[in-house]
């Protein structure tokens, strides 16, 4: 068989029902669909039909990675969970969602053999799955059922070895709650309830371990690539920097460096090392929900917001979603309608670990009011009744967790929250965090270079113009939003680090402008494939619009779904956690502020217009249509659409 380089080739199948194992080769999709997101989406069109459920046996949970995985200093071993999420509100259809996690697992899936895992059926009693290199085993995992992920990755690898990589389910898994993560080494963390799936398959974990590696097509100019890559991250803020806002977060001598496996320049303050000797993964967004609480609480900080992010991981829940949870019972109380004692939760001792350790013991066992919550909060309001619903934040989305990027604030974040199952995360960064860079500038911190001049010349060349840094108006947004997009689906299909690409920016080059570039080249070095730019980004449009086409089959209505929160039209913005002022670039680069603005109903609805025919799709239904689907290669996802009035 001609080798392929940059993947393992295979793609193991395990049925936990019939407690069977086989594989299928990757190339039956790698050609078209390149990796990751576009192999999981384009197995789930074709295996998993609409009106599955997220619990039923025909779901697929499919663990993937890309071509990238297991190479170092690129970056590349992210990997992602894809299938049918339970994460929705009560008047909404389950849906195809997927999770980022990162961390070592991805690539040890790569060592052992193989690209990806599908996982279909359900299994009797409490399994795991053992994978090293040719052997994957379904062993019995009855005395592991009920133990927390970090306890139980501690049991396999003290049985197993050290060198074997987990990904395994708390409690919250085991009894479907639906905010339930999937945790694995490195405590890398996946949500979207995939958790609660792994449980409904009686699936506690799965443990690999491989031997073998992966090669490059011209291992010499992959090595000329990286060097470039490491010189371009030169001076970069550590991709991680913490928040100059929150001292804890910058000084504290306890928060170390770390590097997921293969990585260009490691996180910085990423990884806590508490008194009692507990060690974990403390950053990002956690911080920001036990921080507060815990300060208001204690009237100080020391472990206490560690240890309530370490009791989240081992009970296997999202931490975003508790971040919701949390004040919806802090609003409930104050209220009247929940108390310590209608809910057997210490509402009252909120921030404390008492109060966590409770509240994560009850969701996670659904024990007492704590499967109400169990549900999601919409549900718990839902069961609650009265004026219970009322209390929920109106800022809160359909997945039950807080909009960090919104469109009030950001414009054309607005496009892709409409026409995303989830909150995509990586798109809103290439917007975001070049803001935070630009606010940096404006504040005059020392080393920041993010001009108003550069943020222009960077979304003139990654945006396609520089209206894209103009946050005065609509215009040059619905372009920034497709490019945005295609690119983003590109990363995701070979699998790169949202906190490292794509490269926008440089800090030690004359006009900081980044190397969009630089993605193709790197696949291009690893698999041998004739990509260009235009080529790859071509790819992420393929597999955005078969994602389109899969949410439109489960309930998705194109223009009509396409839409936002009413908060976004109805509550001007007053502060935003970047700045209190809400301070953005506006024309020519002057400073303007957005504080007191909503997004224009009319100007978005003009907008969507202007996307749709960016994309080849009809724009008065936001329909795809045959002959976009057809230049994209997508002709096989025509008949399933046109069969249910889909498609134009």
């Amino acid at each position: 068989m001609t080798e392929r380089f940059g993947y393992a080739g295979k793609i193991l199948r395990v049925n936990l029902s019939s407690q069977s194992v086989t594989v299928s080769p990757t190339a039956d999709y790698s050609d078209r669909f390149l990796g990751g997101r576009g192999i999981a989406a384009k197995i789930y069109w074709d295996e998993v039909p609409p009106d599955t459920e997220a619990f039923g046996p025909d779901n697929r949970l499919i663990f993937v990675t890309g071509p990238l995985a297991g190479f170092p200093s690129l970056s590349g071993s992210v990997w992602q969970i894809c299938g049918k999420s339970p994460r929705t509100v009560t008047t909404m259809p389950e849906f195809f969602s997927y999770a980022h996690s990162a961390g070592s697992w991805g690539a040890q899936l790569k060592f052992a053999g193989y690209d990806g895992i599908v996982i279909q059926g359900k299994s009797d009693k409490p399994v795991y799955l053992l994978i090293q290199n040719d052997m994957v085993e379904i062993r019995d995992a009855s005395s592991l059922w009920g133990r927390g992920a970090i306890e139980v990755r501690e049991i396999l690898k003290a049985e197993l070895g050290r060198a074997v990589r987990v990904a395994a389910t708390g409690p919250a898994g085991d009894n479907m709650a639906v905010m339930a993560t999937v945790l694995a080494d490195d405590d890398a963390s996946a949500s979207s309830g995939f958790g609660a799936v792994m449980g409904s398959k009686k699936l506690k974990a799965i443990a690999v371990r491989g031997t073998g590696k992966v090669n490059a097509a011209e291992p010499e100019k992959l090595r000329e690539l990286r060097k470039y890559l490491i010189e371009l991250r030169k001076g970069a803020p550590g991709i991680y920097c913490g928040d100059y806002r929150v001292p804890f977060l910058t000084v504290n001598p306890k928060l170390k460096k770390f590097a997921c496996y293969g990585c260009i320049s490691g996180c910085d303050r990423a990884v806590y090392e508490a008194d009692d000797g507990r060690r974990g993964k403390f950053f990002c967004v956690p911080p920001f929900i036990f921080i507060p609480w815990v300060q208001r609480f204690y009237g100080k900080l020391e472990d206490f917001p560690f240890h309530a992010m370490w009791l989240c991981n081992q009970y296997g829940i999202d931490a975003r979603a508790i971040g919701m949870v949390v004040d919806w019972l802090r609003r409930c109380n104050k209220a009247g309608i929940l108390t310590d004692d209608n809910t057997g939760i210490p509402i009252s001792r909120l921030g404390s670990l008492e109060f966590y350790e409770t509240l994560f013991r009850k969701i996670a066992l659904r024990e007492g009011f704590g499967d109400l919550l169990a549900q999601g909060i919409f549900r718990a309001a839902e069961l609650v009744g009265g004026d219970a619903e009322a209390q929920i934040p109106l800022n809160v989305d359909p997945t039950g967790v807080f909009r960090q990027y919104g469109p009030r604030l950001y414009v054309t974040t607005g496009l892709m929250y409409a026409t995303e199952p989830r909150e995509p995360v990586g798109q809103l960064h290439e917007i975001s965090l070049l803001a935070h860079q630009w606010l940096d500038w404006q504040r005059k911190v020392e080393g920041a270079y993010m001009s108003s001049e550069v943020f222009r010349a960077i979304a003139k060349r990654f945006f396609g113009s520089e209206l894209a840094a103009d946050f005065s108006t609509y215009e040059g947004k619905a372009l920034a939003a497709k490019k945005i997009q295609d690119r983003e689906y590109a990363k995701e299909c070979l699998i790169l680090c949202d906190m490292a690409w794509p490269m926008k920016d440089v800090k030690y080059s004359q006009d900081h402008i980044g190397d969009p570039t630089v993605e193709s080249k790197v696949l291009h070095a690893v698999t041998g494939q004739d990509m260009d730019e235009e080529g790859l980004y071509h790819i992420g449009e393929r597999v955005f619009n078969l994602q389109r086409a899969i949410l439109a089959r489960e309930g998705h209505r194109g223009r009509q779904s396409d839409s936002l929160l009413d908060f976004d039209y109805n509550v001007p913005i007053t502060s935003s956690p970047a700045d209190a002022e809400c301070l953005m670039p506006g024309k020519e680069g002057e400073v303007m502020s957005r504080k007191g603005t909503v997004v224009d109903r009319e100007g978005f609805e003009k907008m969507k217009d202007e996307y749709y025919q960016l994309r080849g799709w009809d724009v008065a239904s936001g329909l795809q249509t045959k002959a976009k689907l057809s230049e994209l290669g997508l002709e096989d996802v025509i008949p399933g659409l046109e069969s249910r009035g889909l498609v134009k």
